[in-house]
């Protein structure tokens, strides 16, 4: 039996403070994860989301979009996102929402898409990530780890409870 195919997708500067979490939890996530789990896991990184990356999600079954936010509630946000073109589908950088979107558009299959928002409140270049981000991204983690473990994703934060998809940047970062 085929494994499901999931992508984690982090992205922000790794110069600018809190801006790291992305990143940086991939990075810790390709340090720990062994292969031997119910899903067949690939990572990506970058400093923003882009059209390109809509062909990052041929052939994926599950994408977790992991970025820093100044509207994430501690320790972290966990909810779906659906496709939507909204106001970033004419600048240089898209919401993972509107990335889903071009790759609907492109014709492809849209994975089931989730955003993972970690607390980030101070990006100044030259900066490392607070404490308190580190914190949140720890806790973030290891959420995921379990959510790896067991194949299934399920939201956590005010979506949690029966709100809806995100179909936008919803004030992230």
């Amino acid at each position: 039996m085929t494994r499901p195919r999931w992508l984690v997708f982090g992205v922000g500067n790794p110069s600018r403070g809190d801006d790291a979490l992305g990143p940086l939890f991939v990075e810790r996530l390709e340090a720990w994860y062994a292969g031997d789990l119910p899903v067949a896991l690939a990572t990506l990184t970058d400093f923003q989301w882009q059209i390109e990356h809509a062909l990052d999600l041929v052939d994926i079954d599950v994408v977790i979009f992991v970025d820093a936010s100044v509207a994430a509630t501690p320790p972290f946000e966990l909810a779906p996102l659906a496709a939507n073109y909204d106001a970033t589908h004419s600048t240089h950088a898209l919401s993972p929402a509107c990335l889903l979107a071009v790759a609907e558009r492109l014709g492809q299959t849209v994975p089931a898409a989730w955003l993972l928002a970690i607390p980030g409140r101070a990006f100044e270049l030259g900066a490392p990530p607070r404490p308190d981000s580190l914190s949140c991204l720890d806790a973030a983690f290891e959420h995921l780890q379990s959510l790896l473990i067991a194949g299934r994703v399920e939201p956590r934060g005010p979506t949690a409870n029966g709100g809806d998809a995100i179909t936008s940047a919803g004030g992230q970062n």
